[in-house]
């Protein structure tokens, strides 16, 4: 006898539901996240129970305690499965019994699970580019308070390299007092932010081993070898996505579409995405914006190009990360490197 488990996670606690192969239910229990006692609940369970998981943010620690119980957890994307259960109530019971029903029918819509490894890894790249889009944060912040009081740099191209650091300092006196304090505050943070990054790539290149995945990966532009590791890590098996618009969607860059009437109108990006493999993809995208003058003859830069002169820098960088996140499909599906489109009209 199969028994399919359905777990609603919270943050203190966990409710389970479970169903057998004729359908019949048993009492839903609520069990607190006390470690041994959660231990002892998933130890008297039926052995190798298929448990089907909705994600959380606390979904590290169950998914290893149910692997080290012996097993089978499935996480559930959120989102989908409340619209597939289609219960107009909401409880606790009731969602942890629909997840073991759309669990039983073979229809939930899961989630890749990295292996344990793995995910401890991740995060190594992950804390990487949260402070890559706080480095961001900062500078945006700082070439705004400039603008807000007239002080441009005609001609230069990076406010923050060595040279555009010496003009900024320099302009520095034709701000008001608190305001030139603000940025002066910011500019010293933004230096130990980059001490951090330093930081974080040096142990990223000393914990995780270079594959041979990760070096195709390397051939698409804009692509060194810390955002190799990080698409990687986070896209894992390619053989899980059906084609290459299928990842470029879960890395979070195709645009929500409204076809109807004959009028099609496309809008902002998807919320539930994987946002860390569209922040490396956006990264990438930056880099190739920013060295446009010696990859003139490429197509991302043709690609960036095209979309700028009709729409906002934002979008032309997103067009550029989608065609890196289809062609990472590719690369890796083919298992062989990067080639240039033969149109330049492709993207």
């Amino acid at each position: 006898m199969t028994y399919y488990i359905g777990c609603d996670v919270h943050k203190k606690y966990s409710v389970f539901a479970m169903i057998d192969n004729d359908g019949r239910r048993m009492p839903a229990r609520r069990v607190e996240h006390e470690l041994e006692g959660f231990r002892l609940f998933l130890r008297n369970l039926p052995p190798a129970s298929p448990i089907a998981v909705e994600t959380t943010g606390n979904w590290y620690w169950i998914i290893d305690e149910m692997e080290k119980a012996g097993h089978v957890p499935a996480l559930a994307h959120a989102t989908k499965s409340k619209l597939m259960m289609g219960q107009i109530n909401k409880t606790d019971k009731l969602d942890a019994d629909g997840l073991a029903v759309l669990l039983r029918n073979g229809t939930l819509p899961s989630v890749w699970i990295p292996q344990g490894e793995l995910r401890d890894q991740r995060e190594l790249p992950r804390m990487r580019l949260a402070l890559v889009h706080m480095r961001t944060a900062l500078k945006n912040r700082i070439h705004a308070t400039f603008a807000k009081y007239g002080i441009h740099f005609e001609g230069e191209s990076d406010l923050f390299g060595i040279r555009g650091r010496k003009k900024m300092e320099q302009k520095l006196s034709e701000l008001p007092p608190e305001t030139r304090h603000s940025v002066e505050q910011e500019i010293e943070l933004l230096d130990q932010i980059e001490e951090k990054i330093d930081i974080a790539e040096k142990r990223i290149r000393q914990v995780i081993a270079v594959t041979p995945a990760m070096k195709l990966l390397m051939t698409l532009p804009g692509i060194g070898p810390i955002l190799a590791i990080t698409i990687s890590l986070e896209v894992g098996d390619v053989s899980r996505f059906p084609d290459a618009h299928h990842l470029a969607s879960y890395s979070g860059t195709v645009p929500r579409v409204n076809s109807s009437g004959g009028k099609t109108r496309y809008g902002r990006t998807r919320s539930d995405v994987n946002h860390h493999l569209k922040r490396a993809f956006v990264e990438a995208a930056n880099v190739v914006m920013l060295n446009q003058a010696r990859m003139s003859n490429r197509h991302v830069v043709k690609l960036y190009q095209r979309v700028r002169a009709k729409k906002e820098h934002g979008k032309a960088i997103v067009a550029v990360g989608r065609h890196l996140a289809e062609s990472t499909y590719w690369v890796l599906k083919k298992n062989e490197p990067y080639k240039e489109p033969v149109s330049s009209k492709q993207g």
